[in-house]
């Protein structure tokens, strides 16, 4: 399929059409499986729900795993990209 700009011809719109549809349904029919779960298992029970004010969480954080995740690094800093995007 060509995917630059073209006029559509009715044969094509058709086509779409029927590629559409049946994504919509492949979708809809996964989340069926969803809503089914989450009738079995409606809520998460927790014993802490949220953060007291001042809270870290930097113990289970290191600069290791972060250095670990950066594509680009040098010894003391990531590297970022600049207008990369």
């Amino acid at each position: 399929m060509d995917f630059l700009w073209h006029a559509v011809s009715d044969k094509e719109k058709e086509e779409i059409k029927r590629q559409a549809k049946q994504i919509m349904d492949s979708f809809s029919g996964k989340l069926e499986k969803v809503e089914k779960l989450i009738k079995e298992n409606p809520l998460i029970e927790r014993e802490k729900c949220e953060r007291e004010e001042g809270e870290n969480c930097s113990d289970n954080f290191s600069r290791e795993i972060m250095f670990s995740n950066a594509p680009n690094k040098n010894d003391d800093f990531i590297i970022g990209e600049k207008k990369g995007w």
